[in-house]
């Protein structure tokens, strides 16, 4: 669980500043749980350059509680949680520094939006909240005032959250966890999941991470893990100290997920997707009679591919499909075949619209409309799907034929500037499987639209 704070101050010299407005935000990594904002009575003068800044003045504040008389709550809902603030050293210090006055000692594990930002995200023109979250298309209301920084601050760093592929946060997290002494069993643990799609992650009680998942329903998936009987559930269930999940709406941005961050964090029990699970491909081949052929075969990293697929068959379901609509003859494994009598009979060449039946100018056009249709070739677009809210969208860009990552936006954002989305991007590796992740997604399912750009 996180605490994320901000602070209005009173200005002046060092460590004789003065809290003039608190605002803290319990999360638990999705949304807010609980909250704390207040205006606070220094009981020192305001700065005027600090009134001028936040609109706060002395006035405002002689009905305001003192510091001892909140004291109680911030610890209460700051207590096992880390605090995360944007500077965070200053606001942890200014925050230690107040109770010490009174004479107690408040300790708590922190986390520096600042520094979180310039890691995730680098080469930003500022990193001063205001510049960053305008940059990032994060709406800001109530700059300078607390409730209005430390909101923008959550949903910077739910960003950052999201950015963290190595999933060094979320093991930070874990770690504190432990240190708390916090032990759930297995049916705990299942119950505060959600039945929502997105990513989940499995850890140990070092909190390394021992497997990473998607699903459309994390619940439903931990639990068949918890109480499957598999060799790789039992050891799963030895070893599992916690889960953490990832919330994402979309599919296809939990399958691009849980393909790239497979790779980089290479968990113990996900050793059969380190690499490629596509092991079948459709290529492209100009044969000798001048006829442009589509062979479905072995994957082989040095060709390139139309399209992946995770097993044979699932490759010739889709050669059926596409032979229908375009009237084509496919290649596999050696063999011409078709629909119908082509694939039934094994027969190399068939009667009707066929390789060796037609010209293959007028063959090889049908090929080329399927290829126009189907692969992402160059193009530059953006795929809309569904948010992890009702007011949220997703997006997936792909620019040059080249995918470059995801992001999700509010409804009141309207992606016509290719530049401005860039900014909201979280960047992905582009590799033969997030290509064929995506196509075979588009090719399986309905999103709510595609944009071309």
């Amino acid at each position: 669980m996180y605490v994320i704070l901000d602070l209005e101050t009173t200005g002046g010299q060092y460590n004789e500043e003065g809290i003039t407005e608190i605002a803290i935000y319990k999360f638990d990594g999705h949304e807010v749980v609980d909250q704390f904002i207040s205006l606070v009575n220094p009981e020192i003068p305001i700065q005027p350059f600090v009134v001028k800044l936040t609109g706060i003045n002395n006035a405002m504040l002689r009905s305001a509680p003192k510091f001892f008389e909140i004291a109680k709550r911030i610890i209460e809902i700051t207590e096992g949680c880390i605090v995360v603030a944007h500077n965070a050293s200053f606001d942890y210090r200014i925050l230690r520094t107040e109770f010490q006055r009174l004479g107690y000692e408040f300790k708590r594990p922190t986390l520096c939006t600042v520094e979180l930002s310039k890691k995730l995200i680098p080469d930003q023109v500022s990193y001063s909240l205001g510049k960053l979250v305008r940059a990032l298309g994060i709406p800001m209301a109530d700059r300078h005032r607390a409730s209005g920084d430390a909101m923008a601050t959550v949903k910077l760093f739910k960003l950052l959250l999201a950015k963290d592929t190595e999933k060094e946060i979320l093991k930070g997290l874990v770690k504190t966890e432990i240190k708390s002494g916090l032990s759930p069993k297995l049916l705990d643990i299942v119950e505060a999941l959600p039945t929502k799609t997105g990513i989940y992650y499995i850890h140990n009680e070092n909190g390394d991470l021992i497997y990473i998942g998607k699903s459309k329903n994390i619940k439903k998936r931990v639990n068949q893990h918890f109480t499957g009987t598999t060799s790789k559930s039992k050891k799963i269930q030895r070893e599992v100290f916690a889960v953490t999940y990832e919330e994402t709406g979309s599919e296809l941005i939990a399958l691009l997920k849980e393909s790239e961050e497979i790779k980089i964090n290479k968990p113990i029990y996900n050793r059969a997707q380190r690499k490629s699970i596509f092991q079948w491909a459709l290529y492209e081949v100009l044969n000798d009679q001048g006829y442009l052929a589509l062979l479905l075969q072995k994957a082989d990293g040095r060709k390139k591919e139309i399209t992946a697929f995770s097993s044979i068959q699932e490759g010739k379901n889709y050669l059926f499909r596409i032979t229908e609509k375009f009237q084509l003859c496919q290649k596999i494994n050696g063999l011409y075949e078709t629909q119908n009598s082509c694939f039934q009979y094994k027969i190399k060449e068939c009667a009707g619209a066929c390789i060796g039946v037609e010209a293959p100018d007028s063959y090889n056009a049908r090929v080329e409309a399927y290829l126009e249709e189907t692969q992402l070739g160059n193009q530059t677009l953006v795929v809309i799907d569904r948010g992890r809210r009702t007011d949220e969208r997703s997006a997936v860009l792909i620019e040059n034929g080249i995918y470059k990552g995801y992001c999700f936006y509010d409804l009141n954002y309207q992606i016509h500037n290719l530049e401005i989305l860039k900014n909201l991007i979280i960047p992905m590796q582009n590799n033969r499987d997030t290509r064929s992740i995506i196509q075979g997604y588009l090719r399986r399912n309905k999103v709510l639209k595609v944009l071309t750009f």
